[in-house]
């Protein structure tokens, strides 16, 4: 196996050093998250909800309204509904592909 050239040495390691500082940027971050997660846990909020609503507010509206027809729909075919779910949106998807 050839060995790489200098500049492509240079590169490399340069990639590999930045990816590293990256990972423990990222370490951080995390640790932050879950330090913000004990603090709100603290003052009596509820950590899955809020790990729900944070999660919820990166899809767009149409996304979270296909997921809960979704949900509804499963729910009710289980039982676990007593009302009958609309199922247009459902519908609409079913038609998509």
């Amino acid at each position: 196996m050839s060995t790489l050239q200098a500049s492509a040495q240079n590169q490399l390691r340069q990639f590999v050093e930045q990816i590293e500082r990256l990972e423990e940027e990222k370490k951080q971050l995390a640790s932050d998250i879950r330090d913000k997660y004990t603090e709100a846990k603290s003052v009596g909020f509820d950590v899955k909800a809020l790990r729900q609503i944070v999660r919820l507010r990166k899809k767009s509206n149409e996304e979270r309204q296909e997921e809960e027809s979704i949900l509804e729909v499963y729910m009710h075919a289980l039982g676990m509904l007593d009302t009958v779910p609309d199922t247009s949106v459902v519908d609409k998807m079913m038609a998509a592909e």
